[in-house]
């Protein structure tokens, strides 16, 4: 698109001639144009965020500009046009309702987004001044940006300055620093002003550097060391340990030592199998001399229901396995089940994704149909798709071209193609589909321009797929190719924040250039070990859990206390609502009960989300309704109404006091006090109580009590009430409360 070029009046030439002794030579003989020099400054004053300009559908008062310019033409057309050209004033650029609204010299809602003066100011009064072209005769296209340095070492509080180099079409290179876009990933360890000025605070790790230019983006990664000595390492148990100990070591983190049996035991049973250790394995592994006793308890719990119950929870809540009626209980218990006895098989994890997502027929006949009645839209379908299994986030793309990465809104709908064929026939069942693959050519219109895209996987060509073949299956087919950088890699992190309380890229499912791995050496190894493996999930996790990384103290030293990325001590994590009611339920003995579930059935075996409802407790305490593929749905930080419900809520006092729960059977029990003492201790915390705990639990048990009426109470009744008041103050300690 060009504008022809006005005749210039007087008072615009004056302008430039007033302009021209501050700008080089080669500066003064290029035209400007507004693709290469104008909209990056809209962009650097935020004119074209969504806050901005760029709100959905009406902008700001009428003035609508595209999201961080991903539509120059529509944006030109915007200032230059519209409104009867009245924000654009040739004959008097300065005068510009363009700049003078920008500059809040006409009020301006959003602010001085504009100096008078400065450098972009002499830019757009010149543009104006020389006809507001939208691009020369033969303008270079901007190819790329460099920032340098791509990578750096920088030492706690201190600052280093950005360059940013815009690479164009004709081979020519442009210092565009002080129009580019800069933001850290962590901003507790870095920040970047608008300057490109990188300072660091008291954290040590690695942190991104984001840049922003003209739609493109780039990435200067820093390395903050702390420089402490790191003289004593564990031994290296496998691949895992030899990849962080070296991170640990090069940014000068000593870690914590290896945790003990206990530490070990109970930790390893709540993220493996969701649940506290029995009294009978405490015995078992506490008694073993075998050096590979804790290999042997991984495989164990890997080798238990208990194992494919927890992880099914997981992954049902992430495949929207909700129920809104009656009419899903049919659907919501078959589809737990299968994925529950596909992980209790280990059947390999690509099979589990293609039963799910290339599934037809019936529930009743293929359970996996089941997403298909949660999941209905193409292009819910896609987005779930890709941020569950492929740790792209596309929403945004459904509109723009994505602000922090690549894709565009072709990429959107060349995903959304792959589910252009599904059919759906209603069956005898009410709210039941038969899923099927509809004969005919995968393709789903743009929204944007209408043309008609076929599938293509991120980043690749499109496909040419048969119309009798089902395009889903090639969506597979692409998802577990060995050289795909997007399956293997968001499940492995995916299930590194399970067991390490954060990933190794924040958060979990948002994996793009912009938002590197804080250990990429380490996160490309557990890919590739998972892929060569077949996609072994018990594999996986005996990896992580066997390794010493894994294994360290949750204590940290004189040194990596401030440590929150490079995991050089274990980071306690609060037990998910789930588990915490289920190790609730074994200290005190006591069963929750679940609608038509057997009794006794685990909190963590339950099938939907229904539940919840039904149970303040999950409630209370964050437990998924299933309604997003996003883990974030799931609350893990504390509350106000938590500690209320754990101090107060009639279902824990109705545990605490249940009859022939722990406290009753105790307070009659033939066996000294102490080891009474113990045994809730060893529940609670799989260790044995200190001396002192041992002496003020036993003195608080045995102490006389009285009624209401203040009446001395028999002594078996009172112990009894002493032993429900140690259960109570056990359960609202964080030592039961983590898992640590």
């Amino acid at each position: 698109m060009k504008t022809p070029t006005p005749r210039l009046t007087r008072l615009a030439a004056a302008t430039m001639m007033i302009l021209l002794p501050f700008q080089s030579q080669a500066e003064q003989s290029r035209q400007l144009s507004f693709t290469n020099d104008i909209e990056p400054i809209l962009t650097k004053a935020g004119c074209n965020a969504g806050v901005c300009h760029a709100k959905a559908i009406t902008g700001q008062r009428g003035f609508r500009l595209s999201v961080l310019g991903f539509e120059p033409e529509e944006d030109y057309e915007a200032i230059v046009k519209q409104g009867k050209g009245r924000r654009v004033f040739p004959p008097a650029p300065e005068e510009s309702l363009f700049l003078t609204k920008g500059a809040a010299i006409v009020p301006h809602t959003g602010g001085k987004k504009l100096e008078p003066g400065s450098e972009s100011w002499k830019t757009l009064v010149r543009w104006i001044a020389e006809g507001m072209s939208y691009a020369t005769p033969d303008e270079p296209k901007i190819a790329g940006i460099e920032v340098e340095p791509r990578r750096a070492t920088m030492k706690v509080n201190t600052s280093l300055k950005l360059k940013v180099t815009a690479r164009y079409s004709d081979g020519s290179r442009r210092d565009v620093t002080p129009l580019a876009l800069f933001e850290a990933n962590d901003r507790a360890m870095a920040s970047a002003n608008d300057t490109g000025l990188v300072k660091t605070f008291d954290l040590p790790g690695n942190v991104a550097v984001m840049v922003r230019y003209a739609g493109l983006v780039s990435v200067c990664s820093v390395s903050i060391p702390l420089g402490a000595p790191v003289d004593h390492l564990p031994p290296a148990k496998n691949f895992i340990d030899e990849l962080v100990f070296a991170n640990l070591k090069q940014i000068g983190v000593p870690p914590s030592p290896v945790c003990d049996d206990a530490t070990f035991l109970r930790r390893v049973s709540l993220d493996i199998a969701g649940r506290l250790p029995t009294a009978d394995e405490m015995n078992a592994f506490f008694a073993s001399k075998d050096a590979g006793k804790r290999d042997k308890v991984v495989e164990s719990l890997l080798n238990s229901p208990d194992y494919a119950d927890y992880f099914a929870s997981k992954w049902t809540a992430l495949l929207k396995n909700k129920r809104d009626d009656n009419a899903d209980i049919t659907a919501n218990f078959a589809f737990h089940a299968w994925v529950r006895d596909s992980l209790l098989s280990n059947t390999p994890y690509d099979q589990i994704v293609r039963q799910v997502l290339a599934s037809t027929g019936t529930i009743v006949s293929n359970p996996p149909v089941a997403w298909y009645k949660r999941v209905k839209e193409p292009n819910v379908q896609l987005e779930d798709v890709a941020q569950l299994f492929l740790g792209v986030r596309m929403q945004c793309a459904a509109c723009h071209h994505h602000p922090f990465e690549k894709w565009t809104q072709a990429e959107y709908y060349h995903l959304a193609a792959f589910f252009s064929q599904v059919g759906r026939k209603p069956t005898a069942i009410a709210g039941e589909d038969l899923i099927f693959h509809k004969r005919g050519t995968a393709q789903f219109e743009h929204r944007k321009t209408k043309v008609m895209l076929k599938p293509a996987g991120l980043g690749e060509p499109e496909m040419s797929i048969s119309p009798d073949d089902d395009p889903r299956l090639a969506l597979v087919d692409w998802m577990a190719k060995k050289d795909n950088p997007f399956f293997a890699t968001v499940l492995v992190n995916r299930y590194w924040k399970h067991f390490f309380k954060r990933g190794l890229i924040e958060p979990e499912d948002d994996i793009r250039d912009t938002n590197p791995p804080t250990n990429p050496e380490l996160l490309a190894a557990l890919s590739r070990n998972f892929i060569d493996s077949g996609f072994d999930l018990k594999s996986l996790v005996r990896a992580i859990t066997e390794s010493h990384t894994y294994q360290l103290s949750s204590t940290p030293n004189e040194h990596n206390a401030i440590d929150r990325q490079a995991f050089s001590h274990y980071y306690p994590k609060r037990m998910s609502a789930e588990v915490l009611l289920d190790s609730i339920d074994m200290v005190t003995g006591a069963k929750s009960d679940f609608a038509d579930l057997p009794p006794g059935t685990r909190a963590v075996s339950l099938p939907d989300n229904s539940y919840n409802r039904a149970s303040p407790f999950l409630k209370v305490f964050g437990r998924p309704e299933a309604a997003s593929v996003c883990e974030c749905e799931r609350v893990q930080s504390a509350s106000l109404a938590q500690s209320l419900h754990l101090m107060n809520a009639s279902d824990v006092k109705a545990k605490l006091t249940a009859s022939a729960g722990r406290a009753d059977l105790l307070s009659k029990a033939e066996m000294p006090e102490p080891k009474r003492i113990r045994e809730i201790y060893m529940a609670a915390f799989s260790r044995e109580p200190t001396a002192d705990e041992v002496r003020i639990s036993e003195n608080h048990v045995l102490k006389p009590r009285a009624d209401a009426q203040g009446k001395p109470i028999d002594s078996q009744r009172a112990k009894r009430q002493g032993y429900e008041d140690l259960l109570w103050a056990i359960l609202n300690t964080k030592e039961f409360l983590f898992n640590h």
